[in-house]
């Protein structure tokens, strides 16, 4: 089969080639996989950031959204036959979307949203678990809370407004100006611009802080947050109770309790919670995902696609973080 795929960390290494096609165990389903979707993950990825916690052997086949047709099941499989459409942020360990076909575990699969084609199904997964897993799972949040999210124009933003506006809370994001309306229109109550506005001096007493961006951010959203509240990053540090999760050596537990402590320590003072958010595959949270876009609640939210032999430039394109939404890529 055709891929996409790395042979080494680095920032220019990565190739169309030919790879073997993938092996299917007992609880697997094969997909071709008609269209992915890039998400900033994947240039991490490929440039070794996440090599202490996510060990992967090369050659390596990028990709972590999929969009596609069942070609075959494993002898295990019971939810899933050849011809099903379906959809799926693969398990972390079994990456590999930018791809002609791949094996997933059924328990990552759901059925594609039938009033979706494969392009903006494609643009749903990862970005939606992690802003199913932050607000529902981890966050909790209630009818009437409100909430920062930062990033409001990005793929995990426009989905994490969507939901939020669902589940009845009252929403603030950042943008910049060409994106404030833009925002607006996706459900959200307050937008800040950030090139003229400092969300800690606008914003206060929040429940919920869904934050995707630096450092310096990161420790000025205690500020916007009232006591009891949670500030959930997407983008670190981790913690230790992330370590043990991803059954991580105790040593790297200690790093990263370390290289968090900073953050903890100042979220106590302030009487807030500090979670670090790593999203993982669930075919089961992505099939209430599936129900909220079929009755419109939430619509996926394209910037531009790109055919298969234009992935390199696709990732360049994610790499400047000015998109809109997810950027797609076609493979069948």
């Amino acid at each position: 089969m055709k891929a996409f795929f790395i042979e080494r960390y680095g920032k220019q290494n990565a190739m169309i080639g030919d790879m073997p096609d993938p092996a299917v165990g007992a609880h697997d389903v094969l997909i071709q996989v008609h269209a992915t979707s890039v998400n900033p993950l994947d240039s991490k990825i490929k440039t070794g950031d996440f090599k202490l916690i996510l060990p992967y052997t090369f050659p390596l086949v990028l990709g972590n959204d999929l969009a596609g047709v069942v070609i075959r099941t494993g002898a295990a499989v019971e939810r899933f036959k050849p011809g099903d459409e379906v959809y799926a942020r693969p398990p972390e360990a079994r990456i590999g979307t930018f791809a002609e076909m791949i094996a997933v575990d059924e328990n990552a699969l759901a059925l594609k949203p039938s009033n979706l084609d494969m392009a903006q199904a494609a643009s749903i997964p990862l970005a939606a678990l992690t802003a199913w897993q932050a607000l529902v799972e981890t966050a909790q949040l209630k009818k009437g809370q409100k909430v920062l999210i930062h990033a409001g124009s990005g793929g995990v933003g426009t989905l994490a407004i969507q939901l939020a506006k669902h589940l009845g809370a009252f929403v603030a994001t950042t943008t910049s100006t060409a994106n404030v309306q833009w925002v607006k229109a996706l459900g959200a109550d307050v937008v800040i611009d950030y090139t003229h506005q400092d969300f800690a001096h606008e914003l206060r007493n929040f429940d919920v802080v869904l934050h995707s961006l630096g450092t310096a951010l990161l420790e000025k959203s205690l500020k916007v947050l009232k006591p009891g509240g949670q500030l959930i990053s997407l983008s670190g540090p981790p913690t230790a109770q992330f370590a043990q999760a991803q059954g991580l050596s105790w040593v790297l537990g200690q790093v990263m309790r370390l290289l968090s402590s900073g953050i903890r320590r100042k979220a106590r003072k302030q009487g807030v919670n500090y979670a670090f958010l790593f999203m993982r595959a669930n075919g089961t949270q992505l099939q209430k995902i599936t129900s909220l876009i079929e009755t419109g609640v939430i619509k996926p939210v394209i910037d531009r696609s790109f055919p298969f032999e234009s992935i390199a430039e696709a990732l360049r394109y994610v790499e400047q973080g000015r998109s809109r939404g997810k950027v797609t890529v076609t493979i069948r």
